[in-house]
């Protein structure tokens, strides 16, 4: 384990109580946690900025698997990115709507790329990409 180094912190009475709110209401056994979380995720917003860094993610989509054409071109684009691509899971929503969750890992640029094709595809209702990091670089 990496040695702890303490340091203190100024802020406002009142942003210190609304931090201890979200601290409580977050589960948070103390700030200390509460901080590291706020600053590793920073971290990793930082990594995505990185076109060529290593990266994971998801992508997920929901549409109407009746739209004509629809399927096939999503299947198409995944079959290209092939590579980028872990694994996917199908979910169906009702009889018309899908949830497509793509687990991604790989360049930054690359899955940046393939997620804007898969979300601007027409009759995508909504889609999202949420990009994290492999680790690798947080303690």
């Amino acid at each position: 384990m990496e040695e702890i180094v303490r340091f203190g912190v100024s802020m406002e009475k009142r942003l210190l109580k609304n931090f201890d709110k979200l601290v409580s209401k977050k589960g948070y056994t103390n700030r200390s946690e509460a901080v590291r979380d706020l600053i590793r995720g920073h971290l990793v917003e930082e990594e995505w900025k990185t076109e060529k860094k290593e990266m994971a993610g998801t992508i997920t989509l929901v549409y109407n698997h009746h739209t004509p054409g629809l399927s096939e071109a999503l299947i198409e684009l995944q079959h290209h990115s092939h590579n980028l691509i872990i694994s996917t899971m199908h979910l169906h929503l009702d009889e018309d709507n899908c949830l497509e969750v793509l687990l991604v890992r790989g360049r930054v640029d690359k899955i940046k790329t393939i997620a804007d094709k898969l979300i601007s595809t027409r009759g995508v209702k909504h889609g999202k990409l949420t990009m994290t990091t492999t680790g690798k670089e947080l303690a």
